[in-house]
């Protein structure tokens, strides 16, 4: 497995399957800010929260040109009913292969009740309008998180 990228990498390419049809890669978005971040499951408490977080922030995002995208191993089918649910506006990749999410070293050893198992790490990565990573968020905890990725992304914008 390579190593997770860090901040002054240039971000590994993508193409994944969106829920909203077609493809999300990042090559279409050079030019833009990107919030790419990784969570380990639709429709899930902590999953959910985040998703509505961007969401509730979206004019935030839009208004400093930055898109947020969101990506974990659920199906498009399985986005698509998460977004319907819960009223969500951010794009969603699918990566059922978990080939971008091992590119992203997002798909990491997890325990819980003393159960080892391999999943994806809460993770955000802000990518600048050149491609490259400028921020690394990794085991994040949803609360003040969007907020914080917010600031982030303004402060690249301002440059």
């Amino acid at each position: 497995m390579a190593a997770a990228p860090q901040p002054g990498d240039k971000a590994p390419d993508f193409v994944l399957p969106s829920d909203a049809g077609g493809d999300i890669r990042l090559a279409d978005l050079k030019g833009r800010t990107v919030v790419l971040y990784f969570y380990p499951k639709d429709d899930t408490s902590g999953c959910t929260s985040e998703a509505k977080g961007f969401t509730e922030a979206q004019a935030d995002f839009d208004a400093i040109g930055a898109v947020v995208v969101g990506v974990s191993k659920d199906s498009v089918k399985s986005h698509g009913r998460f977004r319907q649910k819960y009223g969500l506006s951010v794009r969603l990749g699918s990566d059922v292969e978990g080939e971008m999410i091992q590119r992203y070293g997002v798909w990491v050893e997890k325990s819980m009740y003393g159960r080892k198992y391999m999943g994806i790490e809460r993770a955000t990565f802000l990518i600048d309008s050149s491609g490259v990573i400028r921020n690394v968020w990794r085991k994040v905890s949803v609360t003040g998180h969007v907020q914080e990725v917010l600031a982030a992304a303004r402060g690249l914008s301002a440059k």
